[in-house]
């Protein structure tokens, strides 16, 4: 139930700004932020009053590549998994994202229709849900599972669904075009193609291609179709470009890019989204949690070229948003993106791309992402001040005393 609540005397993070506003009242009503006042907000509406002197509020944060049934390192085991046994474990996963001040995730392949549903029913506590349905992946390709054994039956036939199934395969024009329009028909707000090899997946190498161009063009003449946009998994410069050549809006990991594919996203205004976290704890932990050697092994081709790609991005004037891309037990370290992207951005950049430049590439300007008259009322009151040290960000919420989503509050330690 929403309520109406008064915020006093904050200490107020604007994404876009580069220091803290001092003194800031918010009334929080319906919802959604009704005023933000630099002087005493006075109203008999409010059913509590908060004063957060001494603390610093910001907007909830938002996590453009998550998967939240990825509840297994590996994927390939996952996917054998009970429909039921995925699901259920796929709960608390949501309600610790919320925990860390994720009031919105944007699913890369796995969540549907359903998960966004049970988040806004209520019946399990998480984020606010953008999800992709099973990315598309050619055979062979990042979201192909099976073994090199494997060659007879197909575990991703499209009416025998596995929950734990991260993407489903299509070959050819006419089949990703049906695949898209079945992916938009059961409730995905965005696409995800598989447009080069990947490390998770067993037979694909890093620099692999994936789909060609005719494919991909048709899966965004699909999605554009439905009013959204198409993301896609993709690595080397090449991939890169290629998918962005054919309308692709948002990249995902992009490590190996370089300066003249860099110019290239953006010139056409595609957004990059690192996933720097994800290659940390797969090389520090993944061996231990599950993830097959095979997967083990190219690590180290991606995960060197993290921070470089992030500097490239920059120079070229490309907008990141914040992705993490983590599995199974990994999740925990969702917000150690932010450490990892410190050590090349400003503080104030890295919180951007957890902010205004995630609301962006959802479609959500001036509705996500700032504490703004008009805006969704998520919002975090934080211990200390994240532009000076953003380790106050990090962990599970254990500096994050209050989390509130859309004007009801979550988390409440305070």
């Amino acid at each position: 139930m929403t309520t109406t609540v008064l915020f006093k005397n904050a200490q107020l993070l604007d994404p876009l700004l580069g220091e803290l506003q001092e003194g800031r009242d918010i009334l929080v009503e319906n919802g959604v932020f009704k005023e933000v006042s630099e002087r005493p907000i006075r109203t008999h509406a409010a059913q509590r009053t908060i004063d957060v002197k001494g603390r610093t509020v910001m907007p909830g944060m938002i996590d453009l590549h998550a998967h939240v049934v990825a509840v297994e390192l590996d994927l390939a085991r996952q996917m054998s998994l009970p429909n039921v046994l995925v699901t259920l474990r796929s709960v608390p996963i949501l309600r610790s994202m919320l925990r860390r001040g994720f009031t919105t995730v944007r699913d890369a392949g796995g969540a549907g229709f359903a998960h966004r549903q049970a988040v806004q029913s209520g019946l399990a506590q998480g984020p606010r849900l953008f999800v992709s349905g099973r990315a598309l992946s050619q055979t062979g390709g990042h979201g192909d599972m099976r073994a090199r054994t494997d060659y007879l039956g197909d575990p991703h036939c499209s009416c025998c669904v596995r929950v734990g199934a991260l993407a489903r395969v299509a070959d050819g024009v006419d089949a990703v075009r049906k695949a898209t329009r079945q992916e938009l028909q059961m409730g995905a707000d965005q696409i995800k193609i598989m447009a080069s090899g990947g490390v998770a997946s067993p037979t694909d190498p890093v620099g692999a291609l994936g789909y060609c161009e005719d494919e991909i063009r048709a899966v965004v003449d699909e999605a554009r179709a439905r009013g959204t946009y198409v993301l896609a998994h993709a690595y080397t410069a090449c991939a890169i470009a290629r998918a962005v050549r054919c309308g692709v809006r948002s990249i995902e990991h992009g490590n190996l890019v370089d300066a003249p594919t860099a110019a290239l996203m953006a010139q056409a205004g595609a957004y990059a989204v690192p996933t720097l976290v994800t290659y940390d704890a797969l090389a520090t932990e993944g061996a231990r949690y599950g993830l097959p050697k095979e997967s083990v092994a190219k690590v180290a081709e991606v995960r060197e070229a993290g921070l470089r790609s992030l500097e490239i991005f920059k120079q070229a004037g490309v907008k990141m948003g914040f992705g993490s891309d983590l599995l199974g037990d990994s999740q925990r370290l969702q917000s150690d993106e932010l450490r990892l992207r410190a050590q090349v951005l400003s503080a104030a950049e890295a919180i951007a791309s957890a902010t205004v430049v995630g609301a962006e590439v959802l479609g959500m300007e001036g509705r996500l992402g700032r504490i703004a008259e008009g805006a969704l009322a998520d919002l975090l009151v934080v211990d200390g001040n994240p532009l000076k040290d953003i380790g106050c960000l990090l962990g599970q919420g254990e500096h994050i005393p209050l989390v509130m989503k859309e004007g009801v509050i979550e988390f409440d330690a305070l």
